[in-house]
């Protein structure tokens, strides 16, 4: 037996506050640092919403500006449009409101108000120390479990090639998170299940990834076995602990992110982060679709690494033949999965065949930078996964 070795890296956020209610302490954390001028990053539907108020109201006097144009992907027009508005308000800080798409907006917005530029790939080796001033402080409000307000990655779409890039420096992860789940209920199901499953990618990827340890391991475990209990009945308003299984929800997220972003992403990560802007695809979808095709190659190439997911799901794991265990654990995530009427092929979300070999040479150079797999990876491997994936 070997003694246990690594490390872990903290991010700089400051502060994660979560509970019903808790957007009510928004000016009190704007307050204490001395800022007035907040540029709300928010997306069309929530930019029309009462919930919007509530954040509004929560910042109050110190609301410089609302830009509801934030998209799925982050194309690059919408980060000049929002940094632009930014920079006519005097904004001296950005509270993003919504999903991954807003909040990585905003993380795009800080880098180029500082004059920083979007990386031609996203780096999810170890983000790059900022070369430039310190962003803005941003502060997250998510209304999904995508949980991108727990990373300094934001993903942009390069509009001219449809290839996805980024930000990835220290500093661009919010400085605060406010977890409310009263600011969720107007999630639609599938938004709110399928971004579910996206925490569930980050977890089961975390757990199987080489750069795993013993505190990313339960992590991981803790966060499968909390969207395993609370996901299905958080999405019933008449139940009467509605608002709590939605809490530990938002929680099961948290705890997805914060393993995901010392052990890094996977193949399915990788996967969905060109399948998202080349087909128009939400990324919580691309992760129903993915995940269980690579649980099965990973669970091929290395089945000692699925204990802590098999410990999530409930499965029985022998160490000294585990790759029964970790089979059945990528059927388990696959039943999960199609349990929740969300698509899980490529074909349901429009994604022609033919043109699924577009993308692997951009994948296999983030599976390949990421180097989680302990192993190359090669595109004919990264083809039959998205193959079986159609």
């Amino acid at each position: 037996m070997q003694p246990p070795e690594g490390q872990f890296k903290y991010t700089l956020t400051e502060r994660v506050i979560f509970g019903p209610g808790r957007i009510s302490v928004l000016s009190d954390e704007l307050e204490s640092r001395g800022l007035k001028r907040a540029l709300i990053i928010t997306g069309h539907t929530l930019g029309a919403s009462p919930l919007l108020d509530r954040v509004r109201s929560a910042i109050g006097p110190r609301v410089a500006g609302v830009f509801t144009g934030a998209s799925q992907h982050v194309p690059s027009r919408t980060v000049a449009a929002a940094t632009e508005m930014a920079r006519a308000v005097s904004a001296d800080c950005l509270v993003s409101f919504g999903g991954g798409s807003p909040i990585d907006t905003a993380k795009a917005v800080a880098v180029s108000l500082v004059g920083g530029r979007v990386q031609n790939r996203i780096d999810m080796g170890t983000p790059r120390p900022i070369a430039s001033d310190p962003p803005i402080p941003h502060f997250a409000i998510p209304t999904t479990l995508s949980a991108a307000e727990f990373t300094p990655i934001g993903g942009v779409t390069d509009e001219s090639t449809g290839l996805k890039g980024g930000v990835s420096e220290p500093p661009l992860v919010p400085r605060v998170v406010i977890l409310d789940p009263e600011l969720t209920v107007e999630t639609p199901n599938w938004l709110w299940t399928s971004t579910a499953i996206r925490a569930l990618d980050h977890a089961v990827e975390t757990a199987y990834s080489v750069a795993r340890q013993e505190l990313t391991d339960t992590l991981a475990t803790r966060a499968i076995r909390l969207l395993r209990t609370h996901l299905t009945v958080s999405i019933d308003p008449a139940g009467a602990e509605y608002l709590a299984h939605r809490g530990y929800c938002q929680i099961a997220a948290w705890l997805s992110m914060f393993g995901i972003i010392n052990a890094r992403g996977g193949p399915s990560h990788a996967m969905g982060h060109q399948m998202g802007p080349k087909w128009k695809i939400p990324h919580g979808v691309t992760s129903c679709i993915t995940l269980p095709h690579v649980m099965r190659f990973m669970a091929g190439v290395a089945p000692e690494r699925f204990g802590p997911i098999a410990e999530g799901f409930g499965i029985e794991f022998d160490a000294a033949n585990p790759a029964p265990a970790a089979l059945l654990c990528a059927e388990r995530a696959a039943e999960f999965i199609a349990s929740l009427g969300v698509p899980t092929r490529m074909r349901d979300v429009g994604v022609p065949r033919e043109e699924i070999g577009e993308i692997i040479e951009t994948v296999q150079h983030e599976v390949d930078n990421a180097a989680t797999v302990g192993r190359p990876v090669t595109q004919d491997e990264l083809m039959a996964i998205a193959d079986a994936a159609w």
